[in-house]
């Protein structure tokens, strides 16, 4: 099923686009920094750029994907963000965006634990908090894209 990875172009989306290539029949990869697009494409993911806190470009990226990975850092980095300036307004514009493009699963990633991010986004939601193991946070995720049910 079709998963959509949003931060793709962080060092913790990158882990996470190593992780569930290796299972998800289609990968999509929403970025600002379209210095990533080519190493991704290579992969066989498919690459949108846009404004991470314009929620219609992440909606428009995310339309029929089953599952969608939010990395919060890309809300709250040095990238630019026309829309949306608190992390907070990016991240419900992302949470508004997945309901919209009918997203049934939401996997948040960050630094920190957010008590029910944005339940009311999707179905299903899970959170992976991003310790000092990139990999182990990015191993959770494929276990968490691949599951049944979370």
């Amino acid at each position: 099923m079709p998963v959509i990875v949003v931060g793709a172009d962080t060092g913790i989306g990158e882990a996470i686009i190593s992780t569930v290539c290796r299972s998800a029949a289609e990968v999509r990869a929403f970025i600002t920094r379209d210095t990533a697009a080519d190493r991704l494409k290579e992969r066989g993911v498919k690459v949108a750029i846009g404004d991470v806190s314009d929620s219609s470009h992440v909606e428009a990226a995310a339309l029929y994907c089953f599952c969608a990975v939010m990395v919060t850092e890309a809300a709250s980095d040095d990238r630019d963000r026309a829309f949306a300036r608190h992390p907070d307004d990016v991240l419900a514009g992302w949470a508004e965006a997945a309901r919209n493009a009918g997203v049934k699963r939401v996997i948040w990633v960050g630094t920190e634990h957010r008590k029910d991010p944005y339940p009311e986004s999707v179905g299903e939601v899970a959170t992976v908090i991003v310790e000092d193991d990139m990999e182990g946070a990015a191993r959770a995720v494929g276990e968490l894209e691949e599951a049944g049910s979370i």
